[in-house]
């Protein structure tokens, strides 16, 4: 049981996170044991991730003055909550890791200010990301810079293949 000043604590960094974070994300774990949430936990934190259990009524109270105030609903139960600034990596790891554990579920979440409902974390844990996309777009630009240059080189060999036109002036054997 938290005292009021350990309550007072909790709404203020919880306020910070939610205000300060790009991506927040919010799940439910019921019936996930305690090694496959430190497992999810560590994943999360390799990008840098923070994913919080959370206390519903205080963080309710927490989220009351920021940017993530709309999100209150979804704190019913046992919820977590991910915290970062990449949304596509954040909701790609709960997704994959709510394949694999079908007793984590994810709620919704928040992307750059913008609200998500669960189907929107989906579709966002299925965009790719931002090194992903630059990769395509080089793979895309380096496919058709080398697709001219086959064309340009394809039409030089031809000509330089074709016979002559006047043969007249050729040499007679």
């Amino acid at each position: 049981m938290m005292n009021k000043k350990q309550k007072q604590k909790y709404i203020t960094d919880i306020s910070s996170q939610f205000e300060n974070s790009k991506a927040v994300m919010v799940t439910h774990y019921q019936g996930l044991t305690m090694v496959q949430l430190d497992e999810l936990r560590s994943k999360m934190r390799e990008h840098g991730i923070i994913f919080k259990i959370t206390k519903n009524r205080i963080t309710k109270l927490a989220l009351e003055k920021t940017k993530c105030k709309d999100l209150s609903n979804l704190f019913n139960g046992p919820t977590a909550v991910a915290f970062g600034e990449d949304a596509i990596m954040s909701a790609r790891i709960l997704y994959k890791f709510a394949k694999d554990n079908t007793n984590l579920k994810l709620l919704g979440g928040l992307m750059d200010n913008e609200i998500l409902d669960q189907a929107g974390v989906l579709n966002v844990a299925n965009l790719p990301t931002l090194d992903e996309a630059r990769a395509n777009i080089v793979g895309i630009l380096n496919a058709s810079a080398s697709k001219l240059v086959s064309i340009l080189l394809a039409r030089s060999e031809k000509m330089s293949n074709l016979p002559p036109e006047n043969s007249e002036t050729q040499p007679k054997e």
